[in-house]
């Protein structure tokens, strides 16, 4: 298993966007607007979650821990805040915003030419309590590659059908949930 190092997490974190209008830009809407029934989310939406975690998690957090340290908790997170952000746009504008994001929040973590005792400072969080910048960053990453699978995994339901018995053999199919509520 690999340690936090922030190189990698650049180099990961630089090509969520990419990946993602690879994927999904000028596809047909039965795609990307489909989810899995219930409260899901469509790709649609997880690129919303995505925009809004630009915004209001990620660079706002650390920011938060190196200059308060523990002394102020991380404002909570709105987990359905992508329903603002969504709103009137289509999913081209959506990936081209958060690739916008994206860049500039990651420009402004390059900026703060972070050493690794910057990295093991502590910030507090409502939930957890005491966490690391490091620990912060890593899950920024892993967050990435969840609403990857998450989308891969929506998309997949949909030929759920559609692939007759193959199902057993589709892992993707097999999988129920992204994260924990």
């Amino acid at each position: 298993m690999l340690e936090h190092d922030l190189r990698n997490t650049i180099a990961l974190l630089t090509r969520t966007p990419a990946s993602l209008n690879t994927l999904l830009r000028d596809l047909p809407d039965a795609w990307t607007f489909s989810n899995e029934g219930g409260n899901t989310w469509s790709p649609f939406e997880i690129v919303g979650h995505l925009i809004h975690g630009e915004r209001a998690d990620w660079i706002p957090r650390a920011k938060m821990v190196l200059q308060f340290g523990e002394t102020r908790t991380f404002e909570p997170f709105d987990r359905l805040g992508q329903q603002r952000e969504i709103q009137g746009k289509s999913l081209p504008q959506l990936l081209d915003e958060f690739a916008r994001l994206r860049s500039a929040n990651l420009d402004e973590l390059r900026a703060w030419n972070l050493k690794p005792e910057d990295l093991e400072r502590r910030g507090r969080h409502p939930a957890f309590g005491a966490v690391t910048l490091s620990q912060l960053l890593a899950t920024w990453v892993v967050h990435d590659l969840t609403h990857l699978h998450q989308i891969s995994r929506v998309m997949a339901h949909q030929y759920r059908e559609a692939v007759g018995p193959w199902t057993v053999y589709l892992g993707v199919l097999q999988c129920t949930s992204h994260s924990s509520s």
